[in-house]
C-alpha cells in the first residue's frame, strides 16, 4: 500500500505500521514490523479482550460490584467508575461521567486476577495472545499502560477484533459499541468532548471531535492510541484495521500527522 508510505515524513526515528483485513489478510505494511514497541495505553485493547474472554468463561460478570461503592466490572472498563485517572481519588458517582482512569484498568485487572486464581498478565497470555500466536507481546507492567508487542502481532489481534473466535461475536459487538451513552468527557491529547464516547475498553469514535482517526474514518470505528506515538483503530464499514507504532511520545506531531494518513489509507482502499 502506497499510502503506508507516508510514515516516512514523520518526524520520528523508527515506525511500524499494517493494515489487515477481517480474513487476517494483511493488505500491506512499512516499517520493522517485528520490533517491540511499548503500547502505553493501546495496552488497554489488549487487557479488555481478557476481560471479554473472562466473561465468556464465566468467571467474571459484567454487573459484578467492583471499583468503589456503586461501580461495577462495566463501569471500569468503560471508564465511568468516577476513579481519577491515576489515582485511588473518587471523582464522580458512577455512572455520571466518562472519566478516564488507568487506575479503573488496575482495579480491573485486579478484579479479574481474584476471580480467576490466576496473575492477570499471565491470564492475559493465556487468553490472548498464547491462541492468536502473538509470540512477541507480554504485559509487563500496569494492566493500562505496560505491554510490549510487535506490529505483526497487533494485526493478529486486529483481524481477531474482526472475526472473532475467542469470544462470540455478540459480545464483541457489545464491547465496541457505546456503554452508557451521552457522558460529557476529556479525550486526552484532545479536550473536551460533550459526547465522550466509549464502548467496553474499546474507544468509539462517534461524533468526536478533533480526534486522532481520519476525517472520513466511519463512526463506528473503534480502538485506542497510546502516549508512547501508538494507535490501532477497527473501522467497520472499510472492513480493515490499521496499526501504527512508534518509538516517539504522542504530541503535536502526532495530533497533526495521523488523521490524514488515516485518510490516506482508507482513500487507497476504497480506490481498490
Amino acid at each position: 500500500m502506497e499510502s503506508l508510505k507516508a510514515v516516512s515524513s514523520w518526524p520520528v526515528e523508527t515506525v511500524a505500521t499494517a493494515v489487515v483485513d477481517a480474513r487476517g489478510e494483511v493488505l500491506g505494511a512499512h516499517g520493522p514490523v517485528d520490533r517491540r514497541f511499548a503500547l502505553a495505553s493501546v495496552t488497554k485493547l489488549l487487557t479488555s479482550y481478557a476481560v471479554l474472554v473472562a466473561v465468556e468463561e464465566g468467571a467474571v460478570e459484567w454487573d459484578q460490584p467492583a471499583g468503589p461503592e456503586g461501580s461495577t466490572v462495566r463501569h471500569l472498563i468503560a471508564h465511568t467508575s468516577g476513579l481519577a485517572f491515576d489515582s485511588d481519588d473518587l471523582l464522580a458517582a458512577p455512572g455520571t461521567r466518562r472519566l478516564y482512569s488507568n487506575t479503573g484498568f488496575r482495579v480491573l485487572a485486579d478484579f479479574v486476577e481474584a476471580a480467576t486464581e490466576i496473575p492477570f498478565a499471565e491470564y492475559l497470555a493465556e487468553a490472548v495472545f498464547g491462541p492468536l500466536g502473538m509470540t512477541s507481546s507480554t504485559l509487563d507492567g500496569h494492566a493500562g499502560a505496560g505491554a510490549w508487542s510487535t506490529a505483526s502481532d497487533l494485526v493478529r489481534f486486529a483481524a481477531e477484533v474482526q472475526a472473532p473466535k475467542l469470544v462470540s461475536a455478540e459480545l464483541v459487538a457489545e464491547a465496541t459499541s457505546v456503554a452508557y451513552p451521552g457522558l460529557r468527557g476529556v479525550l486526552p491529547g484532545y479536550g473536551l468532548q460533550n459526547n465522550n464516547d466509549w464502548g467496553l475498553g474499546f474507544e468509539v469514535r462517534a461524533a468526536k471531535s478533533p480526534h486522532w482517526t481520519g476525517a472520513t474514518s466511519s463512526p463506528r470505528t473503534f480502538g485506542h492510541f497510546g502516549q508512547s506515538g501508538t494507535f490501532l483503530w477497527v473501522d467497520p464499514d472499510a472492513g480493515v484495521a490499521c496499526v501504527v507504532l512508534t518509538d516517539r511520545p504522542f504530541g503535536k506531531w502526532a495530533v497533526t500527522a495521523w488523521p490524514p494518513f488515516t485518510d490516506g489509507v482508507l482513500a487507497e482502499l476504497a480506490g481498490r
